[in-house]
């Protein structure tokens, strides 16, 4: 684990080596955060708002990382995109990228970014719809249970924990591939978002919370380590 942080410490120092990375800019502080996306076609992007910050201090108290105790907020057409390697995703509504927004999502997931996307009940047909507009033949597959991404800093065994009840469905994590790397992680029939959220929001017991802030720790350090890689 000390020498995972320490390969994190490097990535939030220094931008990938390509021709146009994803990661801090030249210059700034080695600070990192989580970008919450702000996308088209009408569903709720901005839901959750305690989700992000809850999680971003579980974060930075687990693990020692440099991170913020503030969420970004971006589109995919804006500059700044290429300063958050983390991506989330979530909402209620209809999902669509505009085949600008899919050409440049494209080019960031290519050079070491990362999307979260968390169906918060009503997102799942859109999304799956424009997902694989992004890697034309690519397709989400469901990640076995003994993936890393369930075993990166917290041991999940059952795979992706249920937060929330939904259609009542087993909880599901997909993942998207392109080059060897996941660059797309799925949460569906979870609601990890809703588990992050201040635990008066929807009353949910200590041992739901505390198991999506455990899921959401481990998918940022195993997006990170994949970056870092």
């Amino acid at each position: 684990m000390r020498a995972l942080v320490a390969t994190l410490l490097v990535l939030a120092a220094a931008p990938l080596a390509q021709a146009r990375p994803v990661g801090p800019a030249a210059g700034t502080a080695a600070v990192m955060t989580i970008a919450q996306l702000q996308y088209g076609g009408g569903g709720d992007w901005y839901a959750n708002p305690s989700g992000l910050p809850n999680l971003l201090n579980a974060i930075r108290a687990r693990t020692a990382l440099p991170v913020s105790d503030r969420p970004a907020h971006v589109k995919i057409t804006d500059p700044e995109l290429w300063q958050y390697p983390y991506l989330y995703m979530t909402g209620h509504g209809n999902v669509h990228f505009s085949d600008v927004e899919l050409q440049i999502l494209r080019q960031y997931l290519s050079t070491g970014g990362f999307l979260h996307a968390d169906d918060n009940y009503g997102m799942d047909a859109s999304f799956r719809r424009e997902v694989v507009r992004i890697f034309p033949g690519a397709k989400l597959v469901e990640l076995p249970k003994d993936h890393p991404v369930y075993h990166s800093f917290y041991d999940f065994p059952g795979g992706l924990p249920k937060i929330h009840k939904h259609d009542g469905l087993p909880a599901q994590g997909f993942g998207l591939f392109h080059g060897g790397r996941m660059v797309v992680f799925y949460s569906y029939e979870s609601d990890l978002g809703n588990g992050w959220e201040d635990p008066q929001t929807y009353g949910d017991p200590p041992a739901l919370h505390e198991a999506a802030l455990r899921m959401g720790v481990n998918l940022f350090m195993y997006a990170a380590s994949q970056v870092a890689q």
